[in-house]
């Protein structure tokens, strides 16, 4: 079973994502910024990072870049999902090495098919 770590400062948007990846059969673990992400990432990667963008201590912009140019996290997949919606957010998300954006509010089914299609190319 495939884990998911869920990087979000809102309870209210980690828990509506956790029930949603939950219900779909993954496992969920959190943290509530950047940093508290790469510590747990560093202790237990996980098979996939859902990623908010704005939050304290360290943005999902960095958190992203620092995944992407650590060879021990490079090829973890990385989802953002911010109510940052311009093209340009998009745009910059994934020159940090997102592997998809999803702007929120998002469809449940998006970010459900996303995350089991990025995974299906992990061989998950």
């Amino acid at each position: 079973m495939s884990t998911v770590l869920i990087v979000e400062d809102s309870l209210a948007q980690r828990e509506m994502i956790t029930d949603l990846l939950k219900a779909s059969g993954l496992t969920v673990t959190h943290a509530g910024d950047g940093v508290e992400a790469l510590e747990s990432i560093q202790s237990t990667p996980p098979d996939l990072v859902v990623l908010d963008i704005v939050m304290p201590r360290m943005n999902g912009y960095e958190l992203c870049r620092r995944l992407k140019s650590d060879p021990k996290t490079q090829n973890v997949p990385v989802v953002m999902c911010s109510s940052k919606g311009e093209e340009f957010d998009r745009y910059w998300g994934m020159k940090q090495g997102a592997d998809a954006y999803i702007a929120k509010p998002f469809q449940p089914t998006e970010l459900v098919g996303t995350v089991k299609q990025l995974l299906r190319v992990l061989g998950g």
